[in-house]
């Protein structure tokens, strides 16, 4: 039996494949940019492993920027180190 189709996404923090359910996606939309909890909303995307380190290198080399192609908001970055706390509980 074949195994089933995982997809795989760049972190924009450390550049590692990883499979798309273990990271975050931070989405470009009209509204600004968000989070995107479920993975599925409309957008352009951009991936960020579930640790700060890898949310400290991506502000450092202005990951999320150069992904999104749009300046990211601070308040995003707070939001993203609440979410991480979270996963590190």
């Amino acid at each position: 039996m074949a195994e089933k189709y995982v997809p795989l996404r760049r972190c924009v923090g450390c550049g590692e494949l990883k499979p798309k359910g273990e990271l975050i996606r931070i989405i470009k939309t009209d509204e600004g940019v968000l989070i995107d909890e479920t993975g599925k909303k409309n957008g352009r995307g951009a991936y960020l492993c579930k640790n700060v380190e890898c949310l400290e290198r991506a502000r450092k080399s202005r990951g999320f920027e150069r992904s999104l192609k749009v300046a990211v908001p601070k308040d995003v970055y707070e939001r993203l180190c609440e979410e991480m706390s979270l996963f590190a509980e």
